[in-house]
């Protein structure tokens, strides 16, 4: 096992001191290892992610050589040649487990943005001091999108939210954590052949969830109760100017519907009557929103990318990836014999990327990976 840096070197080192995980510490598990503090409703923190990692590397006994680049995986006649920072590796098998989130993606009309406005990612963000004074743009309202706005607004500063696609979900649902109905009603186990528009479903935005120890919802609805103002999606940026999309009532309607179909699951799995109490306001839209906002007027000094992240594949030279960058692959199995991927959303199933998630896609790919070998 190569890791270029520590052991749980991302969550130690490209992530926000305020971030938590967003499943609760009882869902927080691996083959052997599970948390056994006295929170198990709580949400585990960076250090505790940290710690929880490095314990599990210590018990399992796995042989993780630390501080190793990988510079290229290229296929030979009889398997791979995988140079490194520490010389030449051959092997038979590559597991490709370095996720789905290496590099945050930004968008082309970045470039439009007024170089007197500072610009940063969910990687380069830590805390609010670090901006400069004045209002924030936050562009996407994922669960990193609602965070930083939530975070930033409490800061004392103006804060803005560029929305597009969202996935609502409460952080809990009859006195339940939301992810315990997820997993109590066979939502979570859905297996990647089992789904209709996979494509789609892997390219769906985080939920809106915090991990907060008062276990709170964190949406629009929340978000404007602060203060925060939402506009629509960002279309462009011309001469300075931000022009966002008209069409976010269209756009909360709609995850609003999807709430609402998430929720009816669960009650029918419970043997509830759907659409009984227990539900959530439908999101509160503005009478009016903007739908342009001049960045060179100073009212805006910081924006952040929160559009999402992507894996990085430029070590890997083999001939696997799709137009897009993305790797071909079938439930893992990559189009490269003996050549195999985790970690990447609903992989085989819709849990892959969440920790607790990993375990059964890495049975079922061990087993794949044996057959192979034999």
């Amino acid at each position: 096992m190569l890791e270029r840096g520590e052991v749980a070197n991302s969550w130690r080192c490209e992530r926000r001191p305020s971030l938590r995980l967003l499943t609760p510490n009882w869902l927080t598990r691996l083959p052997g290892h599970h948390y056994d503090g006295p929170e198990p409703d709580g949400y585990l923190t960076m250090a505790e992610v940290t710690e929880f990692i490095e314990r599990f590397a210590k018990l399992s006994a796995a042989p993780v050589r630390t501080g190793i680049e990988v510079l290229s995986v290229r296929r030979t006649d009889t398997g791979y040649r995988v140079l490194t920072s520490d010389g030449e590796i051959s092997c038979r098998a590559v597991v490709i487990a370095s996720g789905a989130f290496n590099q945050p993606v930004v968008p082309e009309l970045a470039a439009a943005v007024p170089e007197t406005v500072q610009q940063l990612t969910p990687f380069d963000y830590r805390e609010p001091d670090q901006l400069a004074d004045g209002g924030v743009l936050v562009v996407g309202a994922s669960s990193t999108g609602v965070q930083l706005a939530a975070e930033l607004r409490r800061s004392g500063r103006p804060v803005v939210i560029s929305v597009g696609e969202q996935a609502r979900m409460p952080r809990t649902y009859r006195g339940r954590d939301v992810l315990w109905w997820m997993i109590a009603s066979g939502i979570w186990n859905q297996r990647y052949d089992e789904i209709d528009d996979l494509e789609r479903a892997r390219r769906l935005p985080s939920p809106q969830l915090i991990g907060s120890p008062e276990r709170t919802t964190l949406d629009l609805n929340a978000l404007t109760t602060l203060g925060v103002e939402p506009v629509g999606r960002l279309a462009a940026v011309r001469d300075g100017v931000a022009l966002f999309s008209g069409g976010l009532r269209n756009v909360l309607s709609l995850a609003d519907l999807k709430l609402s179909r998430l929720l009816d699951t669960f009650d029918e799995w419970a043997g509830e009557t759907p659409g009984s109490p227990g539900r959530f306001e439908p999101t509160a839209v503005p009478s009016s929103t903007r739908l342009q906002l001049d960045l060179s007027s100073g009212e805006i000094r910081t924006v952040i990318w929160a559009t999402g992240f992507r894996p990085d594949y430029s070590w890997l030279d083999v001939p696997v990836l799709d137009t897009k960058g993305r790797l071909r692959h079938d439930g893992g199995v990559v189009d490269s014999p003996g050549l195999y991927a985790l970690g990447l959303p609903v992989l085989r199933r819709r849990k892959s990327t969440f920790i607790y998630g990993i375990e059964d896609d890495a049975r079922d790919l061990a087993d794949h990976l044996a057959r192979y070998l034999r």
